[in-house]
């Protein structure tokens, strides 16, 4: 490990601006210089000077598209090492208290973290399987179990390619930053947040990471989780 480019890599996350850009990144979308300056509250100009950084650093990468260049995070280890930030960041909060609005009420309860499903309802599903031994975990490392596999078919998501190759974990945890507890990232991760939004049960939100509940999902939310768990999940309001 060479630890100036570590070094290099902390002082490209670790300025606000390009903080900002990375954090805008983080639903897995790929933006332009000027959507990601919008969301960092800078000029186009300075944005570009930006954006060469963390692409040069190999944070960031570039897919042209006609007259358009659209920038996303390099990969999904790059996402994990800013989702472990954004936990540090809120496990050591600034000294002053920071005012919430209804649009962080929004993304505790559902959005997307780089390709999978985090919030209040993602916990609730990480429960279900954990509590029911659908799926065993060991450190960070989660494994799908036969019965795992049933229940998740029971919300018409087929896993059985799940195992085939790939670097990427085939199921990990991810503690939430939000609820303190753990969701599910790795390959079942994404293919969780894929099918609900496929399935229309849940909406991305523009210029956001929310997702907004729909109520085709309430009603497979509350079936799959059971009454109870929907009761608890959705008592303070969805």
């Amino acid at each position: 490990m060479n630890p100036n480019q570590m070094a290099r890599i902390g002082l490209m996350v670790g300025e606000p601006a390009r903080a900002c850009m990375l954090l805008a990144l983080m639903d897995g979308r790929a933006l332009t210089a000027n959507e990601l300056a919008s969301a960092a509250h800078i000029t186009p100009a300075t944005a570009s000077r930006h954006l060469a950084l963390l692409v040069e650093c190999g944070l960031l990468r570039v897919n042209q598209q006609g007259r358009h260049r659209y920038h996303q995070l390099a990969n999904a280890d790059v996402a994990r090492v800013l989702e472990g930030i954004m936990q540090l960041a809120i496990a050591h909060p600034p000294p002053r208290p920071v005012v919430t609005g209804p649009r962080d009420a929004s993304l505790r309860f559902a959005r997307t973290c780089y390709d999978h499903l985090a919030g209040r309802l993602a916990v609730a599903l990480a429960d279900r399987l954990i509590d029911e031994r659908a799926i065993v975990v060991e450190d960070d490392v989660a494994v799908l179990t036969d019965s795992g596999a049933a229940a998740l078919g029971t919300l018409g998501l087929h896993t059985a390619n799940l195992q085939a190759g790939g670097p990427r974990p085939a199921c990990r945890t991810c503690l939430d930053w939000g609820e303190r507890r753990i969701h599910l990232a790795g390959r079942l991760g994404t293919m969780l947040c894929s099918h609900c939004l496929e399935r229309g049960w849940l909406l991305r939100q523009p210029k956001s990471r929310a997702l907004e509940l729909t109520a085709s999902g309430a009603r497979a939310f509350r079936d799959w989780l059971g009454i109870e768990r929907w009761q608890s999940l959705t008592r303070d309001g969805a």
